[in-house]
Formats: structure tokens, C-alpha cells, sequence
């Protein structure tokens, strides 16, 4: 892709773009995560025992093959960026399955993940506090190098020209410090440290939230150049659903620690089933007026709940203009409801009534499931409010 794709305020993707999208690889995953869980204890006392914890993540599925790009979103505190760094294994999950190149890494000690770090690198959301500010960006871009031990042809002083030249920046900062860049300079810088060592899956979070609309168009662009070039894999958290939209090709969308629907991008975008997914995508800005009147803004009532006390069955039927009183006692399976198109919800919308009905049988208890063929009792739900 080139980088004249992207433009400064873009919030849509033209279909010639969405038709230049990478095709799914087919076979064994680079990344399985399976069921992967992280709660966080509480605790209480002078012996400081245990008396809740902060279910940040609580069981969350998904695949990424080679050359892929998933993108994570979802609203603040739902737990994209935990799980991000379960990945990482910056953070230990509490239960659950990470395998990287069919190698099971999740009890994996330090001492045996550390080869394993050339694969497996991060691009953190702040890009000034991921830099120290005492170092030069010769000695940050090349901090990779010497604590793997890593000999180059050339030298490292080459080595690292060569990837401030490749993330588009003057070889000869090499004596400077961060402060004296830019923030999109200073989110390059870091994008040449995950490169130094060829890294075959990155965790991008939220890698342009702190940059200005015009910088973060170049900031994508360059991260899918990188891809097409080095054949990269990425998993990209992310608030902004325009920026997913443009350079993801699969997207989890995640509420209060779990997937709620996971889609090819051009499918979620156009035909979203979830609520939930819904909700997000009316709230997405459009940039030409003519057409803001012909889409209705779903406001979504109340807070999020706690992580620490998640609501029964359905985490958003608190908030769901199309929750019933199953969606409050029986919590719905995330399943296909068409071909790379699932959804956990009891009344999902943009599908037919066989997958209504197939939710339903699959989710409401024994005794309780409706007929084959017979909708489930109680209407569909009324019109959102604030409508």
C-alpha cells in the first residue's frame, strides 16, 4: 500500500482500498491465544488477604496468522491493552493459553523467554516515556543489539542508521536525544527499536493516539509500508475505529474483559451484529456533512460497570437497548454466525433469524430453548434511547 492512502482527517476507506487488503493465510496461527484471563487481587486487612480482584481480562479467544494485521478496540478500561501485554508476557495471565509458533509460552521462565524477545516485540502508546530521555537514539535504537548479543556485518553505529533511514528518519540523528524530535519522530525512533531485530509479531498499543490527525496518517502508513516490506504480523490496539479500519484485516471488538464480536474488517464495518458494535460505530465521526443525517447516533446509558463486579450473563445488557430477561441470567457463547463473522449475543442484528434461533438454542438453558424454527418468545427490543 502506498502513502498516499491515508490523508490527514480520513475516516473512511475508499473500496478500491478495502478490495488491496491482505488475504487471511490459511494454516497453523503465528499467535493462539485460548481462553486467556487476567484478574488483578484485591486485597484488604492487616494481613492483606485476598477480598475481590479486578477482572481486567476474563477469557478471551483468537488467532493471527503471518503477514495479518488484528486489530483490538473498545472503550477505556475493557482490557485491550492487559491483554496486550499478556501477550507480551509482561504480565503473567491468571489462566488461559498464549502459543507462539506452536510453542506454548505461557509459564515460559524469563530465562527461556528471552530468545524468544527477537519474535516478539511491542510499540508503546506514549512515545516519549517509552524513550530515556538520558540516552542518545543511537544508544536507544541499539539497546536491542547488545543485550542479545547481536553481532552486525557493519557495526551496530550502521545497523542502526540503516533503520532510522528505513522509519524515514535522517541517519545523522543518531547523536541526538528525544527531546530535540517531534512526536511523530519520537514514535519513529521507537518503531526502529522494535525493528532492530526482525521481529515477526508485533503488539502495536495504541501506537498513534498521541500524535495529531496529520501525523498519525503518516504513522499508519509506515507501519503497513514495514509490513508489505518485512512481512510483519501485527495486533493493534486501538481506540480510534477510523485508524482499524484502515489498517487492520481482521477486528476484535472487547467489552468489560471479554470479545463480544470478532470480523473481517469490510464484514464488521458494514454489517455489525453486536450492539455494542454499533454503539461504536455511530460515534464514528463522518467527514462529509451531507452524509452525517442519513446515520442515527446510538447513546449508549450509564457507565461502564466495574471490572471488579461485572454484571451477570451478558456483560452489556446494562446498557443494551435489546436486553430481556435471558440476557440477564444466560450469557451468550461467542459463535459463527456467518462465514469469519462471530458475535456473542442473544439478539444480534444484520443476520437471519436461523442464526437468531441458533444463538438462542446454543445459549438458553436445557428445557428453556425455543423450537426448531420458532423465534425466541419476547420482542426483538425497542429503539435505542437517546435516539
Amino acid at each position: 500500500m502506498n502513502i498516499s492512502k491515508a490523508t490527514a482527517g480520513e475516516t473512511t476507506v475508499s473500496a478500491a482500498a478495502r478490495a488491496d487488503a491482505r488475504p487471511i493465510r490459511e494454516g497453523e496461527p503465528l499467535l493462539q491465544v485460548d481462553n486467556l484471563g487476567k484478574h488483578f487481587p484485591v486485597t484488604a486487612g492487616l494481613l492483606r488477604r485476598q477480598v475481590a480482584a479486578v477482572k481486567a481480562v476474563d477469557g478471551v479467544s483468537f488467532s493471527v496468522h503471518k503477514g495479518e494485521t488484528l486489530g483490538v478496540v473498545g472503550e477505556s478500561g475493557c482490557g485491550k491493552s492487559t491483554t496486550g501485554r499478556m501477550i507480551m508476557r509482561l504480565l503473567d495471565p491468571s489462566f488461559g493459553r498464549i502459543v507462539f509458533e506452536g510453542r506454548d509460552i505461557t509459564k515460559m521462565s524469563q530465562g527461556r523467554l528471552r530468545p524468544l524477545r527477537r519474535d516478539l516485540q511491542m510499540i508503546f502508546q506514549d512515545p516519549y516515556s517509552s524513550l530515556n530521555p538520558r540516552k542518545t537514539v543511537g544508544a536507544i535504537v541499539g539497546a536491542p543489539f547488545r543485550l542479545q548479543n547481536i553481532k552486525t556485518e557493519q557495526g551496530v553505529k550502521k545497523a542502526v542508521q540503516d533503520l532510522l533511514e528505513l522509519v524515514g528518519l535522517n541517519p545523522e540523528h543518531y547523536n541526538r536525544y528525544p527531546h530535540e524530535f517531534s512526536g511523530g519522530q519520537r514514535q519513529r525512533i521507537g518503531i526502529a527499536r522494535t525493528l532492530a531485530l526482525r521481529p515477526k509479531l508485533i503488539v502495536a498499543d495504541e501506537p498513534v493516539s498521541a500524535l495529531d490527525v496529520s501525523v498519525q496518517a503518516q504513522v499508519v502508513n509506515l507501519m503497513e509500508d514495514l509490513q508489505d516490506e518485512l512481512d510483519l504480523t501485527y495486533v493493534v490496539i486501538a481506540h480510534d475505529l477510523s485508524v482499524v479500519r484502515h489498517i487492520a484485516d481482521r477486528v476484535a471488538v472487547m467489552y468489560l474483559g471479554k470479545i463480544v464480536e470478532l470480523a473481517d474488517r469490510s464484514d464488521l464495518y458494514e454489517r455489525p451484529m453486536h450492539p455494542y458494535t454499533n454503539a461504536l460505530l455511530s460515534a464514528v465521526p463522518i467527514p462529509d456533512p451531507k452524509d452525517r443525517g442519513a446515520r442515527t447516533r446510538i447513546r449508549l446509558q450509564g457507565d461502564v460497570p466495574s471490572p471488579l463486579d461485572p454484571p451477570p450473563a451478558c456483560r452489556f445488557h446494562t446498557r443494551c437497548w435489546k436486553a430481556q430477561e435471558i440476557c440477564k441470567q444466560v450469557e451468550p457463547p461467542l459463535i459463527e454466525l456467518s462465514p469469519g463473522h462471530q458475535a456473542a449475543c442473544h439478539f444480534p442484528e444484520n443476520t437471519t433469524v436461523s442464526a437468531t434461533d441458533e444463538v438462542s438454542r446454543a445459549a438458553v438453558a436445557p428445557g428453556a430453548a425455543p423450537a426448531p424454527g420458532e423465534p425466541p418468545s419476547g420482542p426483538a427490543g425497542t429503539p435505542p434511547p437517546g435516539v
